[in-house]
């Protein structure tokens, strides 16, 4: 008898008055509980714990819900806090994430889930896995973990982890196509926020966002401008604190949703509503004003048009390039582009010289970087407007060197799975999808840093969430083609 059934069997056996009595006391340790939450805290933190502990409750029931909570809290609101500590103070995403590892495990002890999904890839994982690890270990000579340090690289390897446990949580087509829509849900949410955000004048869109301090945001100056200039035009940020962030999410995100648009069997039944959370995202990514997020969200519409399927969108394209450089609402996205490419720019500069501090320091340490807790000389730095750079940085150029190993894997085993695409429409427009966002936030790593960036463990999780996608979805197209070969036997 599980413990669920006894608990089950004493209730039913106590009397009426022994049962009225444990009804009355737990009616009245919540009322105390709410009062205190209520009188510590105010309603409004009263309410978030309590509705938290009965979501929390719910997505304990189930590995489903679960994994949405950390695709949810991802996208609307990735570096949120408890308003309390409990010895440390735990993020949202924190919470969600070990929800979901929690739950996946208790399915394993429980003997629920048997077998484990795993591809040639995944070995390579492991060992930029441990290389991160050894690259930490390392850098503990120039300075020691905090407590911040620790955790932050904890959940780095946590979000790594995806690739092993939602890859082998996802086990058939549908699963991928809830994980396109629960994306789809969350990101066009968060686009939804930082439009209204934008749309609303200064003033107040920063008593809004200020409203979230109690949740571990900043409390004030939370307004962003083109070069921090309020002189400038204004950048959208949503509840993603930088515009940068915010834009490489955006721009990953409608990669992703983009072959939905013209699919032979999209993952929603209404192609306006496709083209809705399409155009709304874009908008979104529009207004943060970073470049290189919508760039790479253009190179990767332009790769999904070489498709057969898809080739509508290369007019769209040429289209919408006309449009930008015409339209007199859009001149300062062209000079901005421009001030890019001719490093005119107050950013593009500030860039270049990051650039030649980072090769200085790489030079100095090529085969392990310093790590994660400090350098070896105080006028070094290792945050610098590149993943790669800064990657480079921490973990030397055999780190860089490995995780491309890796991401070279990930793309030629999707390649080759891509020949079995015509056994299913829907997962053909899904495995693309997945792929482009991939390529998306590669090109938008060269000029951020948002994916490796500890202190962004929104931005880490999403991008190992999608190498992990992008992995499920080429290994069940090639089940499915195998499978196919056996019925056919």
């Amino acid at each position: 008898m599980n413990s669920t059934n006894q608990l089950a069997h004493w209730l039913t056996g106590l009397n009426r008055y022994a049962y009225g009595a444990l009804i009355g006391g737990v009616i009245g340790l919540t009322g105390g509980i709410i009062a205190v939450l209520v009188a510590v805290g105010g309603p409004i933190v009263a309410f978030a714990v309590i509705f938290g502990v009965l979501a929390g409750l719910y997505v304990l029931s189930n590995v489903t819900t679960a994994l949405y909570g950390v695709i949810l809290v991802t996208g609307l609101i990735p570096f949120g806090t408890l308003p309390f500590k409990i010895g440390i103070t735990p993020t949202f995403l924190d919470l969600a994430l070990g929800a979901f590892l929690l739950v996946y495990a208790m399915q394993w002890m429980t003997g629920r889930r048997q077998g484990f999904r795993l591809t040639p890839i995944h070995a390579l994982v492991v060992l930029y896995a441990l290389w991160l690890i050894l690259a930490f270990a390392l850098g503990l000579r120039y300075a020691p973990f905090t407590s911040a340090t620790i955790r932050q690289f904890a959940e780095t390897l946590l979000s790594i982890g995806l690739v092993f446990v939602l890859g082998d949580l996802i086990r058939e087509p549908q699963t991928l196509r809830r994980l396109v829509i629960a994306i789809m849900a969350a990101v066009g949410m968060q686009a939804v926020v930082a439009i209204v955000l934008y749309i609303l004048p200064d003033q107040t869109a920063e008593e809004l966002l200020v409203r979230l301090a109690r949740f571990g945001y900043p409390n004030g100056g939370v307004i962003r401008f083109i070069e921090d200039n309020p002189a400038n035009a204004e950048r959208a940020i949503g509840t993603w604190v930088d515009p940068n962030a915010l834009g490489g999410i955006l721009a990953v995100s409608a990669a992703l949703v983009a072959p939905q648009l013209f699919s032979r069997k999209p993952v929603l039944p209404y192609r306006w509503l496709t083209l809705g959370v399409l155009g709304v995202i874009a908008l979104a990514l529009l207004l943060t004003f970073s470049r290189a997020s919508m760039l790479a969200f253009a190179i990767s519409l332009f790769i999904i048009s070489l498709f057969p399927g898809y080739r509508k969108y290369l007019p769209m394209l040429v289209l919408g390039a006309v449009l930008i450089i015409a339209l007199p609402q859009t001149r300062t996205y062209v000079e901005r582009f421009t001030e890019a490419f001719t490093g005119a720019d107050l950013a593009t500069q500030m860039r270049i010289g990051e650039y030649t501090d980072s090769l200085e320091l790489i030079s100095r340490n090529p085969i392990v970087g310093v790590g994660f807790t400090g350098t070896p000389e105080i006028d070094l730095y290792t945050n610098v407007a590149s993943m790669y750079l800064i990657m480079a940085n921490q973990i030397g150029l055999v780190g860089v060197g490995l995780f491309g190993i890796v991401i070279l894997g990930v793309l030629i085993y999707g390649w080759r799975a891509r020949r079995n695409n015509l056994l299913d429409p829907q997962m053909a427009s899904i495995h693309l999808g997945y792929h482009a966002a991939l390529i998306a936030a590669l090109i938008n790593a060269t000029a951020d840093l948002y994916f490796f960036r500890m202190d962004f463990q929104g931005s880490i999780l999403f991008f190992w969430l999608i190498i992990t996608l992008a992995l499920a979805s080429s290994r069940l197209l090639n089940e499915m083609r195998e499978s196919t070969v056996a019925k056919a036997a």
